[in-house]
């Protein structure tokens, strides 16, 4: 698969505006990239991930005047916080315009719009609109409900098959620095609804509008990765609040932050010292166990302060197809 990947971008560019698929890096996860104003290849995003058709997508956009093309009506607050936090891992969710097709939205009226913090993914996306494509959409690149990719190789591995066979490519960008998606934030209210919490906090979101956030509890706005079980390594994710009284089965890995001791014949997967490395390190972790044919997986979750509550919500849902927690 030597050709499947690359660094340059003129190619990148080229593939992308002919239609084919082009994974990216973006600094949260790969996402597999196409035209947002291609039906056809969006159509072919949905194929190559098994995604279904009803779950919407995130236009990704080179920065807030090509965002304007798709997302309209916004509070004034939301330029305060896209003025903060673009180019970076932030999604709003707002009213749709004609741009945007149901396709993108799943039929729904809003919309979800970034601008990713990459230097690659941002070239790549000034180039594009340079040629009169004003997006893309780029979900992560990997199987739906799969753990999210954070390398070319985590690409490769999960669709080089399907990319090599249809002339796609992957353009490498090194390994993400967040590692997990993006905070998605609905902006269609007076106050900002938390959609899907990421490195971006609410209280991050209050500091920066002045307002404080409430939570996805009553939305029922489709958003990606909002599904009860989500980013599922095939080894069954145990969740646990201390390594004290559990009887651990092996052979297992583990994934705590570093000042917890790794319990006895247990194989250690990542020792994040802070839970921003506990985040770039997840889904890699994740992705370990699997390689090394793991059973299980024990998650002592960080508490939920800050980017914690973004990781609970991960972990919980790579947890929640099996159903097991201690």
């Amino acid at each position: 698969m030597s050709d499947l990947v690359t660094t340059d971008l003129e190619v990148a560019v080229s593939k992308i505006s002919q239609g084919y698929l082009c994974a990216i890096p973006t600094e949260t996860v790969y996402g597999l990239a196409a035209s947002a104003t291609n039906p056809t290849a969006i159509a072919r995003v949905f194929e190559a991930k098994g995604r279904p058709t009803d779950h919407p997508l995130i236009v990704h956009v080179a920065e807030v005047q090509t965002a304007n093309l798709w997302i309209k009506d916004l509070p004034k607050w939301t330029e305060q916080l896209v003025n903060e936090y673009w180019p970076g891992p932030l999604t709003i969710v707002g009213s749709r315009t004609e741009l945007a097709s149901n396709q993108i939205t799943a039929a729904q009226e809003t919309v979800a719009v970034r601008v990713p913090d990459h230097p690659v993914a941002l070239k790549l996306l000034a180039m594009l609109r340079d040629q009169g494509i004003p997006g893309i959409v780029a979900p992560s690149a990997n199987k739906f409900g799969q753990v999210s990719p954070t390398t070319a190789k985590h690409v490769i591995n999960d669709l080089g098959h399907y990319l090599e066979a249809h002339n796609d490519i992957v353009l490498d960008g090194g390994a993400c620095i967040v590692g997990i998606e993006s905070t998605i934030v609905l902006v269609t209210k007076d106050t900002p609804v938390i959609l899907r919490p990421g490195i971006i906090t609410a209280e991050d979101i209050e500091r920066v509008t002045g307002i404080k956030p409430t939570s996805n509890t009553e939305s029922n706005i489709k958003v990606s990765g909002n599904l009860a079980a989500h980013y599922s390594p095939k080894a069954t994710v145990e969740v646990i609040n201390d390594v004290q009284n559990v009887e651990f089965k092996s052979p297992a890995g583990f994934i705590a932050l570093s000042n917890i001791s790794t319990p006895a014949n247990l194989i250690r997967l990542a020792t994040p010292t802070t839970t921003n490395e506990f985040a770039s390190s997840l889904y890699s972790a994740m992705r370990l166990a699997d390689e090394q044919k793991l059973e299980r997986i024990y998650v002592v979750v960080p508490d939920a302060n800050g980017i914690g509550s973004a990781l609970i919500d991960r972990i919980s849902r790579a947890a929640h197809s099996k159903k097991h927690e201690i």
